[in-house]
């Protein structure tokens, strides 16, 4: 099975040995998911974005007295 060497200052292997215990997981275990996880985020926030869009129209109506209706494509998210 591939390997990766990753190298961390003093401090921040102890800021990700904290994370780890915080979750209750091995070191190895943590910097695995790491990445796993970021890839989910990015997948959500991507399907949030484009439900958001779809209704859009909707929320501006709902609530016409909040806020002004947003432009359409005048919005940018980063995903990343």
């Amino acid at each position: 099975m591939p390997s990766l060497n990753i190298s961390f200052t003093e401090d921040e292997l102890e800021a990700v040995r904290a994370a780890a215990a915080a979750e209750g997981k091995s070191l190895k275990q943590y910097v695995h998911d790491l990445p796993l996880r970021e890839q989910q985020r990015i997948q959500f926030v991507r399907y949030a974005v484009t439900w958001g869009e779809r209704h859009r129209s909707e929320f501006d109506e709902a609530f016409a007295d909040e806020i002004p209706p947003a432009g359409h494509g005048n919005r940018q998210v980063d995903a990343a």
